[in-house]
Parts: C-alpha cells; sequence; structure tokens
C-alpha cells in the first residue's frame, strides 16, 4: 500500500511494514527534513536557491500489480 501526502512542505519518504509514506515535493515555503531545524517555520534562503527547494511530484500509475512510479523534480 502507497500513501500520497502533499501540503507539508517537506519532502520525505517513509516505509512501515508494507505501507510506503510518499510526501510531495512544495511549491512555496520550503522546510527543513524533520528534526534539522532549531524551530518551527518556513527555511529562510538565498533567492537564487529557492527553486531548487521548492518543486513538483509526478505519480505515474498502472493497474494491476506494480509499484508507483513516484517523480520529484525541483523547479530549477
Amino acid at each position: 500500500m502507497t500513501v500520497l501526502n502533499g501540503h507539508i512542505h517537506q519532502t520525505m519518504q517513509k516505509v512501515e511494514g508494507n505501507v510506503t509514506f510518499h510526501t510531495a515535493a512544495s511549491t512555496a515555503f520550503p522546510q527543513p527534513k524533520p528534526g534539522a531545524a532549531a524551530s518551527a517555520g518556513p527555511m529562510k534562503v538565498p533567492a537564487e536557491q529557492l527553486r531548487s527547494l521548492l518543486g513538483v511530484t509526478d505519480v505515474n500509475y498502472m493497474r494491476g500489480k506494480h509499484a508507483l512510479a513516484v517523480i520529484d523534480s525541483t523547479l530549477e
């Protein structure tokens, strides 16, 4: 089973038992990786780095017992 999630502004993947969790890339206000920041809130980054921290996620699905193709891409 795969759980797809967005809107939390952090990209992460996790497997628990037979469940795979994949969180989509953020299109605004990037957050640091879980546990990596001193406090909550968006990361402050130089303008020239921002597009490398934002992105979109595409998911390709084929009917049947196939794994999902999850592709994260930055806005660069």
